[in-house]
Parts: structure tokens; sequence; C-alpha cells
């Protein structure tokens, strides 16, 4: 039997008799994958995308007010041997915690076992605040039998992400793909965060992002465009039409 069969074989066979594996096929052999059925809580990766669930996290200040408020469905990408592989945070699994301050705060989502995590770092500025980095990382359970444990992370750097003045809310329906490293990123859909100042516990008028923007003024641009132009052919078919009658005058 060539060598390629008594390994399928013994990946079947494998399969077969531990409970909780399953198999997954790829362009160049099976894998076979822990399923979180059989107790496991470390991340499995997915082949197909699909729509992450939406949680709310909070972080509260010493006094019981509210300091952070998000709203958001994460997904992280795993990118290898250029296939790309899938992780939605479950937000039943998420403990959230964090610190907060006059002007730095910290908000901390990871799984139970740490297994995955992803930190928004906020800073507030005079009469405005935004998130300065964003960091990310994934433990996932191997992709092959006899594959190493490895853990993905990396991190976001910008001057002014998610930026909302000081009582609204920084709202963004399209997703938001964040590259951490070269090997994951983080794709965020929805998301509407606010910090430093949430009465209530409500979040206060949105600050649209530039993808919905984009989403909503398009079409109404592109509207009045069409109909500029059959005007415009309108107007010259007229004038056309007159200047000939004119012609056989």
């Amino acid at each position: 039997m060539p060598g390629g069969d008594r390994s399928g074989w013994y990946v079947l066979f494998l399969a077969a008799i531990i409970p909780g594996m399953h198999l997954q096929g790829s362009d160049e052999s099976l894998f076979a994958v822990p399923n979180l059925e059989d107790g496991s809580d470390r991340p499995v990766l997915q082949p197909s995308q699909v729509l992450p669930q939406i949680g709310t996290y909070t972080l509260a200040k010493p006094g019981g007010e509210l300091c952070v408020k998000a709203t958001l469905g994460a997904q992280y990408i795993v990118t290898l041997k250029k296939k790309r592989w899938y992780y939605n945070l479950d937000p039943s699994q998420v403990l959230s915690s964090g610190h907060c301050h006059k002007e730095a705060a910290v908000l901390s989502l990871t799984l139970r076992n740490d297994a995955a995590s992803l930190q928004f770092h906020f800073k507030k500025e005079k009469n405005t605040f935004y998130v300065t980095k964003l960091t990310a990382s994934l433990s996932p359970l191997p992709l092959c039998l006899g594959c190493a444990h490895k853990t993905y992370s990396g991190l976001v750097e910008h001057d002014r992400l998610f930026a909302a003045s000081f009582g609204q809310s920084f709202g963004c329906k399209s997703a938001n793909v964040l590259h951490t490293s070269s090997e994951m990123s983080l794709r965020l859909v929805p998301l509407q965060v606010q910090a430093f100042s949430v009465p209530g516990g409500r979040y206060g008028e949105d600050v649209e992002c530039l993808a919905d923007l984009n989403k909503r003024v398009l079409p109404i641009v592109l509207g009045a465009v069409v109909i500029g132009l059959l005007l415009i052919a309108a107007l010259t078919f007229l004038l056309v039409r007159d200047r000939h009658g004119y012609d056989s005058l």
C-alpha cells in the first residue's frame, strides 16, 4: 500500500477510536481536529467564515459607575500557508476585566483559560476618547495530528482609533479588519464603544464610521450623478432638435 494511503487510513483509524475527533478536508490532506464537545475549551479553528455572535462588555470605575461599554462581534483570522482559518469569540465564554483611570483605561476580554484574549487601550484627551492600542492573542488546538500547539499574537498601534467626542459613542456596522501580525487578523463586526463616561449605562449619540457613511452616502451621490447625466442628455437632445428645426427653415 502506498505511503499516502497508509497515512490516510491511519488518520481515519485515529478519528474513529479517539472521542471528540472529527475530520476536516483541505487541498492537501485530512486534518483530525478535537471537537469542543469532548470537554476541551480551547479554540477550534474553522475552515469557513460565519458572522460572530455579538456581545456587550462593560468596565466599571471603583465607585460602580460605568467607565467603558463595548458591543461587538470578534473574529480571529489565522493565515497558514495562504489558507485562512477562523475562530469566533463566544460572548458566553468571555470574562471582561481591566482598569479605568482619569485619562486611560484598558478593557480586557479573555476566555476562561486565557486561550484567547483581546485588549482595548483607551485614552482621553480633552473632550475626545479613542483607542491607542489593540492587542490580541489566540491559542487554538492544533490543526493536525502531531502538530505542536502555537499561540498567535499581535497588536495594532494607532494614534486615534475608534475616536469619538466625550459622551458620544463610536459606532460601525461595517466590518473593521485589523491586521495584528503576518499570521493573524482581527475582524470586528459590528462595533460600538464608549469610554470614560457612559451616563446611565446607555450609549450616547453615535459617531458614524467612514465605511458606514460611504455606504449611506454613495448611493445618494450616484443617484444624483445619474439624474444629472440624464438631464444633460435631455437638454442636449432638445438643443440639437431645435437647431435642426432652425436649419430647415
